[in-house]
């Protein structure tokens, strides 16, 4: 098959959240799998060239790179607001090259690249899947804006998909909820980056450089520093049921302007700032020292539509505190951790239970690894390569 990946942000711009990494290793893992994969991005950012660790050349539809067999376009941006990018190049790239594909997957919503490119999709008879990746439901910043996208340009988007990509269960209930029918839908989780649980280093580094004895506990979030994600309640449930000994590390990028302060004014007030560590981003060797180093993850968020980054340290054997409005809930829970109500009790109790029960511990540690099996990316990208393969059976049929 010959698939052309669009998605706003990608690989190496990694500021907006976790689609690049999905985006990026779902196509070298079709790629493996024998397809000619290529994505479709704005370019974001020149000083990140020299990270790409490939070679970049110019070509008329923008910059182009080759990464372990999967050929990326990064059109050039005329206007920017956030991750939202005007790329006029696209309607030149769609006339000229969208006939080289046999199917188109979009990953995530609220941009213009989507509705450009499947217009061109439409006129040529070229099926394509969309990928909401949570963002179906508007939630989080810009509401009004979101909701016009629905009402014009999102809405013959929407409409024209062949299928609809959910990654758990509870975004099938929403698509369901919302009017698309059941055989537009197909479910696949999100994946693990290999990369990111493998060849950890010794324990000990993280904690050796930031003073953390080894027999404390070491509580980790990580995620964007956003109301949403629960961040603020985790701290006031640590100083309760850690009182006087642990360390809770909040590793992530400051989502919204000021949050970081909130939370650290929090820390103060709930007297236990000495042990609150914000780390600011996490990426490669830091990251990977940290989850080398963390015995509980926990992420008190009042929406997740599949919740990556305690998928990612279950991946790496660290028992996980999530709440039933996660996506990843039926895969966590009575296996690799405890699911709770988005509540301060819940939540308190959830970390004493798991810190002190040292045979629930163990118990949860040990089901970390079946969790981890069933998010394996080579697994999953032969789901993606069933589901396409439904697709344009079903639109040769049609034609």
């Amino acid at each position: 098959m010959r698939i052309l990946n669009v998605a706003q942000t990608y690989f190496p711009y990694m500021a907006e959240g976790g689609r690049p990494v999905k985006v990026r290793i779902l196509s070298r893992k079709l790629a493996q799998r024998g397809h000619h994969v290529t994505v479709l991005t704005a370019q974001l950012g020149p000083a990140e060239w020299p990270t790409m660790g490939a070679a970049v050349e110019k070509t008329p539809d923008g910059w182009r790179t080759v990464d372990e067999g999967v050929e990326a376009i990064y059109l050039p941006s005329w206007w920017r607001y956030r991750a939202l990018t005007v790329n006029p190049h696209v309607i030149g790239f769609s006339r000229s090259a969208l006939r080289r594909f046999d199917l188109v997957h979009f990953y995530g919503l609220y941009d213009l690249l989507g509705p450009a490119v499947s217009h061109f999709c439409w006129r040529r008879n070229v099926p394509y899947v969309i990928e909401p990746m949570g963002m179906y439901r508007p939630i989080d910043r810009n509401l009004r804006l979101k909701a016009l996208w629905h009402g014009t340009i999102g809405k013959s988007f929407l409409r024209g998909a062949a299928m609809m990509i959910a990654t758990s269960e509870m975004e099938q209930q929403e698509l369901l909820e919302s009017g698309v029918p059941a055989g537009r839908i197909a479910l696949r989780y999100n994946g693990i980056d290999p990369a990111s649980c493998t060849s950890l280093p010794p324990r000990g580094g993280f904690r050796a450089g930031h003073g953390i004895s080894r027999d404390e506990p070491l509580i980790l979030f990580l995620g964007r520093l956003i109301p949403r994600k629960g961040a603020d309640i985790l701290i006031e449930a640590f100083a309760r049921a850690c009182p006087e000994s642990g360390r809770l590390v909040i590793a992530g990028p400051e989502g919204e302007p000021g949050y970081r302060a909130h939370l650290a004014k929090r820390a103060r007030d709930c007297g236990v700032e000495a042990r609150v560590l914000f780390t600011g981003p996490v990426y490669d060797l830091e990251k990977k020292a940290l989850l080398a180093d963390a015995d509980l993850f926990a992420l008190p968020s009042r929406y997740e539509n599949f919740a990556n980054a305690p998928a990612e340290a279950i991946a790496c054997g660290i028992p996980a505190i999530i709440t039933d409005a996660c996506g990843l809930r039926s895969l966590v829970e009575g296996q690799a951790g405890l699911v709770i109500a988005p509540e301060m009790e819940p939540l308190v109790d959830a970390l004493r239970k798991l810190i002190q029960d040292k045979a629930l511990y163990a118990r949860m540690q040990q089901g970390c690894r079946r969790v981890a099996d069933q998010l394996s990316w080579d697994r999953l990208a032969g789901q993606m390569e069933s589901c396409y393969a439904k697709v344009l059976a079903t639109n040769h049929a049609a034609n």
